[in-house]
């Protein structure tokens, strides 16, 4: 009886688990940020290399990271998505420009128009790293405390931007004004 016992009970185990993952969504990774302080940073503007871009400015109200680079063709794909997000005003967007070429960034921002309140620059990729960043385009909501309250992978659309983003900023406008 132990004898086919043991593989048996494997196998429903087995199975069990092969029934549980095929029901989850593929794109979907979890964030071992979503409620933890966003990892800061200090990087240099791609627009103005003197002028650097600090996470620690931007405490005090929500804010989205973009982050984006010209050799990624999902950051394309979302670019109209993002001028058309930044023309809502619900936020600012910083963009961090990442392993990218400083002037191709700059051309692209410049044909394509630029919907970031600032963008930084992270050449290395040790910024995108802290961030636990897989591949571009990524997008992360950040309350005006400073912790991170959503992380979003693949091109930003509007749909995404309306159930998913939208009402946690207003949620954390709400709290943050009752602490007030």
């Amino acid at each position: 009886m132990l004898k086919y016992g043991i593989p048996l009970v494997l196998c429903l185990l087995l199975g069990a688990f092969l029934f549980v993952g095929l029901q989850r969504d593929p794109r979907y990774v979890p964030s071992p940020l979503i409620g933890k302080p966003a990892p800061e940073f200090t990087l240099p503007s791609l627009q103005d290399a003197s002028y650097p871009v600090s996470s620690k400015e931007l405490l005090g109200q929500p804010w989205v990271l973009n982050v984006w680079g010209t050799w990624c063709s999902g950051c394309r794909q979302e670019h109209d998505t993002l001028l058309a997000i930044a023309r809502q005003k619900a936020v600012p967007i910083v963009g961090l420009n990442w392993k990218d070429d400083n002037q191709a960034a700059q051309r692209w921002l410049q044909q394509l128009g630029n919907p970031y309140a600032v963008v930084a620059e992270d050449r290395e990729g040790r910024t995108a790293i802290d961030w636990g960043v897989y591949g571009a385009p990524e997008t992360f909501l950040i309350g005006p405390d400073g912790i991170v309250l959503y992380k979003h992978i693949a091109p930003m659309t509007m749909e995404v931007w309306n159930t998913e983003f939208l009402p946690r900023i207003e949620a954390a406008r709400a709290a943050k004004g009752s602490q007030s």
